[in-house]
């Protein structure tokens, strides 16, 4: 019913991370968004295979934004996305849903952010 869809990690620097992931793994970067006010960038890498890893930089007044414990979280998407919402919603534990995306969060018992997107 699950599958994984792409990892997201919060990094510190987000061009010496670029170039790490595509050295290390071979990752290649397909898209970046970054927002007007600098205030974030994404860069999506994937393999030949498919494999997908959205890395974040963040910035607050100080400079790169503290996470804390929950500097990653994985997306999943769900072959029957409203029976998950309805699955995970009557067990209590989303803690967050964005209807415009069209996707929710629910948080692992320690304390990791799971992200569900409707499957492809």
């Amino acid at each position: 019913m699950f599958k994984i869809d792409h990892v997201n990690i919060n990094v510190t620097d987000i061009e010496k991370s670029v170039v790490f992931y595509n050295k290390a793994f071979g990752l290649k970067e397909v898209r970046r968004n970054a927002a007007d006010d600098g205030s974030f960038v994404i860069v999506f890498l994937s393999d030949n295979a498919g494999s997908k890893l959205e890395l974040t930089w963040l910035r607050d007044k100080e400079g790169a934004y503290n996470l804390g414990d929950n500097e990653s979280h994985i997306c999943f998407s769900a072959d029957d996305f409203n029976a998950a919402y309805q699955l995970h919603k009557e067990m209590g534990i989303i803690c967050y849903e964005n209807k415009g995306m069209g996707i929710y969060f629910i948080i692992d018992p320690d304390g990791y952010w799971q992200e569900v997107k409707p499957g492809k």
